[in-house]
């Protein structure tokens, strides 16, 4: 189950009955910033807890820190404290992603935030357009890989991460399901 609400929790009594891993996107600890990124979601407390009270009933959880947008939610200090607060509520593994905008979002920025537009457009200028999303060029992946993974690795948290195209960084699976395998592969013998 992957999500951005924190209404999951309601589903918690099937969860526990089934091999399942919930992973929750949280980009930011920040409310300014999230509600930035991602004005409809829940705001980041909301998805704190409601990845806790899953934790706690014991199903698997996953955060996906997705997207991390360069010059947005990228500080470290901020990811470190964001990262230190999934392995307090029980998180198993962190899954990041950078921002891969699709045709049109820097339109939009310009007109909704020129500011930001400005910072992304040089940042992704060097990038390179792929089934219809606009990557960071490799070398700046590989940097934001390099930067924030030892930081989840600290925590005792597994890493992956999606479509950077540096799987040999991975300690898990992308999308948590390596957690229910076993049970799983039981159903398909």
């Amino acid at each position: 189950m992957v999500t951005k609400s924190d209404l999951v929790v309601r589903d918690l009594d099937v969860f526990k009955q089934t091999p399942t891993v919930v992973a929750i996107t949280i980009t930011t600890l920040s409310e300014d910033i999230a509600s930035f990124i991602e004005p409809y979601a829940p705001p980041p407390d909301r998805r704190v807890s409601a990845l806790q009270k899953i934790a706690d009933q014991e199903v698997t959880t996953v955060a996906r820190i997705d997207p991390i947008i360069p010059t947005i939610n990228d500080n470290e200090e901020d990811f470190e404290e964001l990262v230190s607060t999934l392995a307090d509520v029980g998180v198993k593994q962190v899954t990041i992603a950078t921002m891969k905008p699709v045709k049109g979002f820097f339109l939009m920025l310009k007109e909704t935030s020129p500011e930001v537009y400005e910072r992304l457009v040089k940042i992704y200028g060097d990038g390179r357009w792929v089934a219809g999303y606009k990557y960071l060029s490799e070398e700046k992946r590989r940097k934001f890989l390099d930067r924030l993974r030892p930081t989840i690795l600290k925590y005792g948290l597994r890493f992956a991460s999606c479509r950077e195209g540096f799987s040999q960084f991975n300690t898990a699976l992308c999308d948590g399901t390596a957690y229910c395998r076993g049970l799983l592969n039981q159903y398909l013998r």
